[in-house]
């Protein structure tokens, strides 16, 4: 049995949004019992493999995340990351203030001994055939980074796909602004030479436009340049499909020709549709720590509680140990 511990209170649409999603997630895997926190009245459900533990105190999206976390110990946000280090719990999922969730990693969880930066991950839908995603870190952990933080980032990522996706020698792209070798700024330069001369599966740097085709696996860069990426595709996904909406609905003939199409819309959309796509591991830190989308519904949280139930039953943390000790 897997132990989750999910903050009730975190995101636009807590608490009645991530309630409706873990009571789906229970009833559809036998194998999860859910660890909630909340605050009085917040849960009004009842599931034997639901356990509702009352806090009262509540991290807001506007708080400052270093000050919030240690003045509201009893939030729903730092109980479910510490009922990660006393081991209560295998992962803990939040889509709330994500500083705040990153200092509650870094203060209550704490990080791998070697790693110096811990780096949100998350995967983006690909054009891809295989239908599979593409893992994009760092999404906003860190803002000024140097190149043995990027490196550790694609080491962690390495292992992360591995374990957790099933990819067998998942590929590596250096994000930047030119294929060629000599390209981008001093940064990006050592850590292309680091991550040529490591034993992972680099293919050299990765160009932006190429990020949703699939073309490589793990896609690395430093967390204000991977955060504009992430706000830029988000952003064009939904002004895509609202002028594709707003074509069909134009006129009598284009309405029928939605009809028609209309299955096929569906499945651009689902392929733009984060959701379906779970969160976003923290890299980097002691325990098995999950970001759900700010704007996280049901459906996200379904797919946030199957990554952590995946991301406890891997090896990956104990391997990124390993490896940080190797170098």
């Amino acid at each position: 049995m897997v132990k989750i511990a999910v903050d009730l209170m975190g995101g636009d649409n807590a608490p009645h949004e991530i309630e409706k999603g873990v009571l789906q997630a229970v009833e559809a895997d036998q194998s999860i019992e859910i660890l909630l926190f909340g605050l009085e009245g917040a849960y009004t459900g009842d599931h034997p493999r639901i356990q509702f533990i009352e806090v009262s105190e509540k991290i807001e999206s506007e708080d400052d995340p270093v000050r919030s976390v240690r003045r509201k110990k009893d939030s729903s946000l730092v109980r479910a990351c510490q009922a990660v280090k006393d081991k209560e719990a295998d992962a803990c999922i939040s889509a709330g203030n994500t500083g705040a969730l990153m200092s509650a990693g870094l203060f209550v969880v704490g990080r791998i001994k070697g790693i110096e930066r811990p780096a949100i991950g998350t995967l983006l839908p690909t054009t891809h055939a295989s239908g599979k995603g593409m893992m994009l870190l760092d999404m906003g952990a860190n803002v000024d980074n140097k190149p043995k933080h990027l490196y550790q980032f694609a080491v962690m990522a390495d292992l992360y796909m591995r374990d957790n996706e099933g990819r067998s020698n998942p590929t590596i792209g250096l994000v930047n602004n030119g294929s060629e070798e000599n390209k981008g700024s001093e940064m990006t330069k050592e850590t292309f030479r680091m991550l040529k001369e490591s034993d992972l599966n680099f293919t050299g740097n990765f160009e932006t436009r190429d990020i949703l085709s699939g073309k490589v696996d793990i896609a690395v860069t430093d967390g204000f340049t991977g955060n504009i990426i992430l706000k830029t595709i988000e952003g064009t996904a939904m002004a895509l499909m609202g002028e594709v909406k707003h074509a069909f609905l134009k006129n009598a003939k284009n309405k029928i020709a939605a009809l028609i199409l209309k299955k096929d819309v569906q499945g651009i959309r689902d392929l733009l549709d984060y959701r379906h796509y779970g969160g976003a591991p923290l890299l980097g830190l002691d325990g098995n720590v999950l970001k759900a989308h700010g704007s996280s519904d049901s459906t996200a949280i379904v797919s946030a509680i199957r990554q952590a139930k995946r991301m406890a039953r891997s090896d990956a943390i104990n391997k990124i140990k390993e490896s940080v000790g190797e170098e």
